[in-house]
C-alpha cells in the first residue's frame, strides 16, 4: 500500500496534534505544579521583553529630544563632558589647571572657522558663586519664578541651539554692543509670571534690575527629566557687566556652541575649531587639547552604552530566572516520566517507538515552556503598555524582542527537556508494565 505525501503530512500532523493534546491534558492535571514550574520561565522572558521595551523607549525618547535641539550641534569648553550637576570636586586636578576659554576665543572661531554657520558664545550663571547676593526673577507685581537659567548670549545663540521664537524677536547685535536691558524669555517664566497675558513688552526684574522682554522662544518640554523652557536670556555683555564675578571664577561657565553649515560637516567642522583653538592657546604637536569637546551625536552615543549596559545586565539575571525555569522544566518532567512509567510499557506493548516516546516527552516540556513564555510576553508587553498610559513613556517592544522570548522559551524547553525524553524512550517495556 503506498502513502501519497500528502496522506503522509496528514498523519504527521494528526501525530503532533495528538502530542499537543497529551501535553495540554498533563498541564492541566498538575495545574499547580505546572504554575510553579512556569514561574522561572515566565518571570525571565517577561523581564527580557519589558526591558527591551524601556530601552527601545528611551532611546527613542533621547533621540527626540536631541533632535529638537540639534544633532550637530559641538560645544568647546574648558573641562570634559561630564554628567550636569556632577560636584566640580569630581573633576581632575590637570582639567582644573586648564586656561578658561574667552570670548576672543569664540571671535576667532566666528572669523576662522569656514565651515560653522554659526558661533554662539555663553555664559550660565551659578547662584552658589553669589553668597552674599539673593538674585531673583520677578514681575512688577511681586509674582517669582524658581532657579531659572539666565545665560548671557550673542545673537547667534537661536541658530545654535536650534531655537525657535513664539513671539517677538531675539537679541541683536546693537543690544550687545550697547549692554542693553532687554531679554528674551522661555515659556515656564511666561506662564510663572504673566499667565494668560502677552509678555512682551513686560519688565522682568533680575534682581530689582528692570529687563524688557522682548521675545518669547517656543515650548521645547522636558529634556532628560527636567524642563527645558525654564530659562532668561539676556546680551553677554550686559551679563558680563552685572555678574562680573562669573567672568573670572574658572568653574566652567564659558562654553562656545558651533553648528557646520552642512550636516555632512560635522566632523570637518570640529577638527577646525580645534585646530583654531590649539593655535590660539599655544599647543605643541605632542601635547593634548587643554579644552573639552562636547557633541550632540557623542552625548547620543553615551545615552545608548548605559542603557545598553543596564539591559544587559537586567538580561543576565532573567538568563539566570531562565537557567532556573529550565532546570524545574527539567525536574518535572522526570517526576512525569517516574510517575507514568505503567503508560510508558503500556503505548511501547501496542507498538509505539521509542522516538515517538520521547517526541511525546519533549512535546509536553516544550508546551510547558511555550505555554510560559507566551504568558511572560504578554506580562512584559503589559508592562510597556502601561508606562505609555501612566508615564507617557514611549516604551514599545520591537518585533524582533517578541520572537525572540518565544524563540528562548521554546528552546529552553528543547534543552532541559530532552533528558527526561530520552530517560522515558530507553524504558524497558516489560518492567515498564511490571511498575507500581
Amino acid at each position: 500500500m503506498r502513502y501519497s505525501p500528502k496522506g503522509l503530512r496528514g498523519g504527521l500532523d494528526a501525530i503532533g496534534l495528538e502530542n499537543l493534546r497529551f501535553a495540554l491534558r498533563a498541564i492541566r492535571v498538575q495545574r499547580l505544579r505546572s504554575f510553579l514550574t512556569l514561574l522561572g520561565i515566565m518571570g525571565g522572558v517577561g523581564t527580557v521583553i519589558a526591558m527591551v521595551s524601556f530601552v527601545a523607549g528611551f532611546n527613542r525618547a533621547i533621540t527626540a529630544a536631541f533632535t529638537r535641539f540639534g544633532t550637530t550641534l559641538v560645544q568647546y569648553q574648558r573641562f570634559e563632558p561630564r554628567f550636569e550637576g556632577a560636584p566640580l570636586g569630581t573633576i581632575p586636578d590637570d582639567q582644573r589647571r586648564r586656561p578658561d576659554l574667552d570670548l576672543e576665543d569664540a571671535l576667532a572661531l566666528k572669523r576662522l572657522n569656514t565651515l560653522a554657520v554659526a558661533v554662539s558664545p555663553e555664559r550660565t550663571l551659578f547662584f552658589m558663586l553669589r553668597p552674599n547676593m539673593a538674585t531673583t526673577f520677578k514681575n512688577r507685581k511681586g509674582a517669582e519664578v524658581n532657579a531659572p537659567r539666565l545665560l548671557g548670549v550673542t545673537p547667534d545663540y537661536a541658530l545654535a541651539r536650534n531655537a525657535t521664537l513664539a513671539d517677538g524677536r531675539f537679541l541683536i547685535q546693537a543690544e550687545l554692543i550697547h549692554t542693553a536691558r532687554t531679554c528674551v524669555i522661555g515659556p515656564d517664566i511666561a506662564e510663572a509670571l504673566w499667565p494668560h497675558r502677552d509678555p512682551l513688552g513686560q519688565d522682568l526684574l533680575v534682581t530689582g534690575l528692570p529687563f524688557r522682554v522682548v521675545g518669547l522662544m517656543e515650548k521645547r518640554g522636558s529634556f532628560l527629566g527636567g524642563s527645558a523652557d525654564n530659562y532668561i536670556l539676556i546680551p553677554l555683555s550686559t551679563f558680563d557687566e552685572l555678574f562680573p564675578e562669573q567672568k573670572l571664577n574658572g568653574s566652567d561657565n564659558f562654553h562656545i556652541a558651533t553648528i557646520p553649515r552642512d550636516p555632512h560637516q560635522v566632523q570637518a567642522m570640529t577638527d577646525q575649531g580645534i585646530a583654531i583653538l590649539r593655535a590660539r592657546r599655544g599647543l605643541k604637536a605632542k601635547e593634548g587639547n587643554d579644552f573639552g569637546i562636547l557633541s550632540s551625536e557623542g552625548q547620543l552615543q553615551t545615552f545608548k552604552a548605559i542603557t545598553s549596559g543596564i539591559a544587559g545586565a537586567m538580561i543576565l539575571i532573567a538568563s539566570i530566572a531562565l537557567l532556573v525555569g529550565g532546570v524545574g522544566v527539567m525536574n518535572i518532567m522526570l517526576v512525569s516520566v517516574t510517575e507514568r512509567t505503567r503508560e510508558i510499557g503500556l503505548r511501547k506493548a501496542l507498538g509505539a517507538t521509542r522516538r515517538d516516546i520521547a517526541v511525546q516527552f519533549l512535546a509536553e516540556a516544550v508546551t510547558l515552556t511555550s505555554l510560559g513564555g507566551s504568558i511572560g510576553i504578554a506580562a512584559g508587553l503589559g508592562a510597556a503598555m502601561l508606562a505609555r498610559l501612566v508615564f507617557d513613556f514611549p516604551a514599545a517592544a520591537p518585533l524582533w524582542s517578541v520572537l525572540l522570548g518565544f524563540g528562548v522559551s521554546t528552546s529552553v524547553g528543547l534543552v532541559f527537556g530532552m533528558w527526561p525524553a530520552l530517560k522515558a524512550a530507553k524504558k524497558d517495556p516489560i518492567e515498564a508494565l511490571r511498575y507500581e
